[in-house]
């Protein structure tokens, strides 16, 4: 039985081995390319370490070429670590309110609320144009951070995790006469870090990657994110695919960073989260 549970656990290993070779290829692959001459990007048998090297020439381009690629990059570095700290501020102070306070009618205004996830973005985007417009919030990165900085999805997912925490604690700090605000920041964070440590990860990546909402309510130039300047570089370079490759990995590095920094409270977040009691 030992032996063959080895055996098992040996395929499953290698199947898990080639298939992150095959996610991991196109990956490779940009790197490669935007290290090449333009003549040697469609080569074929592919050159994974190229002969001709050209990297500081194309990423001298993209950074710091007529396109203001710089400028957009820290427009959306601006825009996300700012979306992603107060949404997760606001996220984990709503799930607290919604898991360890007591108010009339709690549970029905959390339904509510999580009602709205059930509503399809682009159904209101419509209704949040006009409003923006009105507000004096179109084509500013203040309304484009406001989009962002409150998620249904990060509510409920942070509120299953202070759900699990034991009412005892909050008990104990109320009889030492913590009010709820020294609760929640001095004794049910820390205690949940690796879940907001989780949600601030994701809440990054959607906002660095988020298309959409840039396209409707930025129409300055000098405002654009990375993936609108990815789009406009990709036209204006539809050609020379190896100052494409260039961009991209320079749009991806700070997930990458992100990702590294914080995969261990990833992992232990997920691991809380199948742990109950």
């Amino acid at each position: 039985m030992e032996k063959k549970w080895s055996t098992k656990k040996l395929i499953i290993t290698i199947l898990a081995f080639v298939a992150s070779i095959a996610f991991l290829l196109p990956f490779f692959w940009m790197i490669s390319s935007s290290l090449k001459i333009e003549a040697d990007v469609f080569k074929f048998p592919i050159e994974w370490i190229p002969k001709r090297f050209n990297g500081v020439e194309n990423y001298k381009e993209v950074w710091a070429g007529d396109y203001p690629f710089a400028l957009y990059y820290w427009n959306s570095i601006k825009v996300t670590v700012i979306t992603t700290v107060i949404s997760v501020t606001v996220s984990a102070m709503a799930a607290y309110g919604f898991s360890k306070v007591n108010f009339p009618a709690g549970k029905v205004l959390f339904l509510i609320v999580l009602a709205t996830f059930m509503v399809p973005q682009q159904s209101i985007l419509v209704p949040q144009f006009i409003l923006y417009r009105y507000l004096g919030l179109f084509d500013s990165h203040l309304g484009l951070i406001l989009l962002g900085s409150f998620s249904v999805l990060g509510t409920f997912m942070l509120r299953q995790f202070f759900m699990g925490l034991h009412q005892d604690y909050i008990d104990a700090a109320k009889i030492d006469g913590a009010g709820h605000f020294r609760i929640f920041w001095s004794i049910t964070m820390p205690m949940v870090r690796p879940a907001i440590a989780t949600y601030a990860i994701l809440r990054f990546i959607w906002t660095w990657n988020d298309y959409q909402n840039p396209l409707i309510f930025l129409r300055s130039d000098a405002l654009y994110t990375i993936q609108l300047a990815m789009q406009k570089f990709s036209s204006l370079n539809g050609e020379f695919y190896s100052l494409i490759m260039a961009a991209a990995v320079s749009a991806i590095v700070p997930l990458v960073i992100v990702f590294i920094i914080g995969q261990k409270q990833v992992i232990e977040g997920i691991a809380m989260g199948g742990v109950k009691g």
